[in-house]
């Protein structure tokens, strides 16, 4: 079973906005066994749209369009579609009912022309409720081939295909079961990660894949299989993954499958371990504190960061002695743990991160070459510090080093168990 994904908008051909729309949908087509052959984005133009109804149905089964559904003249997908399937628009009760509804208890303004119009579907489509917006799904089928047409709106696409398009899909089709597992790995680069693992991956069955997917210091490992014995294929990546296990042992994290980020492991140890953390950056400009304060319940061990981008904040805040920073420079092994103790006694914590370098693209107040950073960990009994150089671009240095910057707290974490 097949997919085609279709989003419409000038806004994403000129990367006004991300398309996420299409990862979201995927994500969840794959989780009940339905593969999407292809992403496509179009323009907000009659024909170009017209085109890539006719090229998608010829390659899918299941056809899912995004975007075009708003009240204003560019909004053109509901006309397109009625014209691909020969069809006319016309009023759906339901579909005026609940966007009366919605202007009564939000808006509190008399509904326009344009917004009543909203609830103008092709008379061969299904609307599907929007219970958070205006404009409504459209569900329409042509022979064996289904045509799903949704907002562009994320939260307001995401509530139907949630609500409504995945029940719908598994009630008309039978479909294999897809799995994924995918490995994360810290501290091992793609082609030694390979090198290592070689002779595994070359007795991998026919049905099983894998994929390398590298990123600023990770590799995760991505294995898929696809299958209609769903008991099966999960007791055979599992084996897959028993035999893998012991040849990465060193560098493996966790399962991002099961939503277990580097972070996240931290962030399990440290909330089971009743323990604190507390960041200070420089060059990482508080890219780590964000990771950490983007996961929820994150205040119970994150007591927080002191981003010292200039110089006499290292000093006036994080009282780095002036002759420390003089003898060594503020790019410096010994700047890098001063940071990291005193932001610890700061915010008395049980560990403490520091990141101290030059992002680039030059040289700062520091002599030290473009990439080049220390990230010191320290707690309440030691300090330590490494050195890397991560090289060109700006935010490829700032990335890998808030990578690493988890990776070395991570392994401290579970030294100090």
């Amino acid at each position: 079973m097949q997919a085609e994904i279709i989003t419409i908008g000038d806004e994403i051909l000129i990367g006004q906005i991300i398309d996420s729309n299409s990862a979201f949908i995927a994500q969840q087509l794959n989780k009940i066994g339905v593969s999407v052959y292809q992403i496509t984005s179009v323009q907000d133009d009659k024909e170009h749209i017209l085109k890539s109804l006719r090229e998608a149905e010829e390659n899918a089964d299941i056809i899912i369009i995004t975007g075009g559904l708003g009240p204003t003249k560019d909004d053109i997908t509901k006309k397109t579609i009625a014209t691909y399937f020969q069809d006319t628009l016309v009023q759906n009760a339901a579909v005026l009912k609940n966007i009366e509804l919605l202007w009564e208890k939000y808006i509190q303004q008399p509904l326009s022309q344009v917004n009543i119009d909203q609830a103008l579907i092709p008379s061969k489509a299904t609307a599907l409720m929007n219970t958070v917006g205006s404009a409504p799904g459209m569900w329409l089928e042509k022979g064996n081939k289904t045509f799903i047409s949704l907002p562009g709106v994320p939260f307001e696409m995401e509530a139907l295909i949630d609500g409504e398009v995945i029940p719908r899909l598994q009630k008309k089709y039978k479909c294999p079961f897809i799995l994924h597992r995918t490995l994360l790995t810290y501290g091992l680069g793609e082609s030694s990660l390979a090198e290592r693992i070689e002779d595994w991956e070359d007795n991998l069955p026919k049905h099983i894949k894998l994929a390398y997917l590298p990123n600023l210091g990770k590799v995760r490992l991505r294995l898929s299989a696809k299958g209609d014995n769903k008991e099966e294929i999960i007791k055979e990546v599992e084996e897959q993954i028993r035999l893998l296990l012991p040849q990465i042992e060193a560098y493996f994290t966790g399962f991002e499958d099961q939503e277990e980020s580097l972070e996240a492991l931290i962030a399990k140890e440290l909330h089971l371990s009743n323990q604190t953390l507390a960041t200070a950056e420089s060059c990482t400009g508080g890219k780590i504190a964000e990771r950490i304060t983007a996961m929820s319940g994150a205040s119970s061990y994150f007591k927080g960061s002191v981003v010292s981008y200039a110089t006499e904040i290292k000093i006036e805040v994080l009282k780095v002695p002036k002759a420390l920073i003089a003898k060594h420079t503020v790019v410096s092994a010994e700047v890098a743990e001063a940071m990291a103790v005193n932001v610890l006694q700061l915010f008395k914590t049980d560990f403490a991160i520091a990141t101290t370098g030059n992002a680039g693209p030059t040289k700062g107040d520091a002599d030290a070459e473009v990439g080049t950073v220390f990230i010191a960990i320290a707690t309440k009994n030691n300090v330590y510090s490494q050195k890397f150089t991560f090289g060109k671009p700006r935010i490829k240095v700032i990335n890998k080093a808030v990578n690493k910057a988890f990776e070395m707290l991570q392994k401290e974490i579970l030294k100090n168990r």
